[in-house]
């Protein structure tokens, strides 16, 4: 999941997948609330699943790989 997410980053972002590990923040990457819940919606159609962050403290790509994890599971 960690993989796809990063991949997913650096393609939107145009940036190196080098550039981005698990505790690079939406922030650092230059991420908004609105590229986040476009990046999210993405993942959900590709990934088959509902991803809820309402509720969550999920700030970087790591926390996000083990939160979709855990929905999958």
């Amino acid at each position: 999941m960690y993989n796809k997410i990063v991949e997913y980053a650096a393609n939107t972002l145009g940036i190196s997948a080098d550039e981005i590990d698990r505790d690079t923040t939406f922030k650092s990457l230059g991420l908004d609330s609105l590229d986040i819940v476009e990046m999210i919606e993405d993942l959900e159609n590709e990934l088959d699943v509902e991803i809820n962050l309402e509720n969550q403290d999920i700030t970087t790509i790591g926390e996000l790989a083990d939160y979709i994890e855990d929905q999958l599971n």
